[in-house]
């Protein structure tokens, strides 16, 4: 029985030295060895979220949350030392006499500076690697923290730049909306080529330390799950819109970004698609789509294609990212934004991003036009604030020749309703007579 206990102790020591260091020294987010920490860190998110829900308003929500990836890393922390304890405490058991004496001495060794005897008969060689293995263990829990705060800087760079550029919380087509406002597309290049950088980073930060997914935003509505979607939104809604000027650079941080949440999938062990079809049924409904299209409409953003010519096109590149996105957001409990989901956590209402007023130099606001769009635009609004409903039937749909699906006059700068002229279907020659007609183009995804 002595040599059974001895046996199993160091077992345990040995499994729990492999567990630490393949999460805090091993570049591999999915291994075998991690499970430790694995069960500590989601014991850790269920204890916040559950607290969390106590709470009414979103920000008090968000600032018990934020919490929760400080007190992961030192949930880990304590399960590594209390395993090592109970492995030394049962190696130690047969030479202390008793159970309790083998703990104290076990546990004197390993949290106190050099070596610790209780008295009795012991094993010297067993309480040195008591003794070693606290002392190690906390430096490798110290030196592991500059790697995760310099992560979780870099990360949380971009996503400040996401207020002014794509509002809060972040929405992919109020950041094409506002770059067109101030007349800066010219700048959406350079943007697309920052975040497919931020992307490879985060990738492989978030899968060789996956505890920083739990680290939140310094504030309530920042979120970087929310961020990385606005911006592939905005990316694959240039592609579709306007096929022929969208940048190259949108294309690649496509990829990049979808490729990034997939390998975060898959080091929390969750199932995906690898290769869905462009025409998959998406959560996202082309009414949702053709509202984000009327927005970018008053902006007077450039498109070649109307809503019902678009949305294949928008559907090939969504259908990449979309369900990984959604429960990454639900995840980490970020805020209730457009075209982000549902989250099982959350009560609030959905909060759509305020854009500020035009300010001219005499002191004059110049918002008439956007609040007289909002008001006509309210029923919409209200129904997207309900939460995403089912797919209009094709029945519903506008016709493949790209008739426009909305019934919304659009304000102009004089207060008149217009249509905006950026989106008008272009007048179809008629076929003489017994001619075949031309075939529409067919839905694009993956790298269209």
């Amino acid at each position: 029985m002595a040599i059974v206990r001895i046996a199993l102790g160091l077992l345990l020591v040995a499994v729990t030295w492999a567990s630490m260091v393949a999460t805090l020294v091993t570049p591999r987010g999915r291994s075998p060895f991690q499970w430790i920490g694995r069960v500590a860190t989601r014991s850790t998110r269920l204890v916040f979220v559950g607290i969390a829900r106590l709470a009414k308003r979103f920000e008090i929500k968000d600032a018990i949350l934020a919490g929760m990836g400080p007190v992961a890393l030192l949930s880990q922390l304590v399960a590594f030392l209390s395993l090592f304890l109970l492995g030394y405490s049962l190696a130690l058991w047969p030479y202390a006499g008793s159970f309790v004496v083998a703990v104290r001495e076990a546990g004197s060794s390993m949290f106190t500076i050099g070596l610790a005897h209780v008295g009795g008969p012991s094993n010297d060689v067993l309480v040195i690697m008591a003794a070693a293995t606290g002392a190690v263990a906390i430096a490798l829990q110290i030196g592991y923290l500059p790697a995760i705060y310099q992560a979780f800087n870099r990360r949380e760079s971009l996503v400040t730049l996401m207020e002014a550029r794509a509002g809060l919380p972040a929405w992919g087509p109020e950041l094409l909306a506002r770059h067109q406002l101030i007349q800066t597309l010219d700048a959406l290049p350079d943007l697309y080529r920052a975040w497919e950088q931020w992307a490879a980073e985060v990738s492989e930060s978030h899968t060789s330390y996956p505890v920083l997914i739990l680290f939140r935003s310094p504030e309530p509505w920042y979120s970087w799950v929310l961020a990385l979607l606005a911006v592939l939104d905005a990316c694959a809604m240039q592609l579709a819109v306007m096929p022929s000027a969208a940048p190259s650079e949108a294309r690649m941080c496509l990829r990049m970004g979808f490729t990034c949440m997939r390998r975060i999938a898959y080091t929390l062990h969750w199932s995906y698609d690898p290769d869905p079809l462009p025409d998959a049924p998406l959560q996202l409904t082309f009414e949702e789509f053709a509202y984000a299209v009327e927005v970018l409409a008053t902006t007077g953003f450039p498109m070649e294609r109307t809503p019902a010519e678009a949305w294949p096109h928008f559907q090939g590149w969504r259908v990449n990212y979309e369900a990984i996105a959604y429960r990454l957001a639900d995840r980490v409990v970020a805020p209730r934004a457009p075209w982000s989901g549902e989250r099982r956590h959350l009560s609030e209402s959905l909060q759509m991003p305020v854009r500020p007023p035009h300010r001219s130099p005499d002191g004059s606001i110049t918002d008439e036009g956007r609040i007289r769009n909002k008001m006509r635009l309210a029923p919409v609004v209200k129904k997207l604030r309900a939460g995403p409903g089912p797919s209009p039937a094709a029945s519903e749909r506008p016709a493949p020749e790209g008739a426009f699906p909305a019934k919304v006059d659009l304000p102009s700068p004089d207060g008149k309703a217009v249509r905006s002229p950026a989106v008008q279907p272009e007048a179809q020659p008629e076929a003489p007579p017994g001619a075949q007609p031309k075939a529409q183009p067919g839905p694009r995804g993956g790298l269209s």
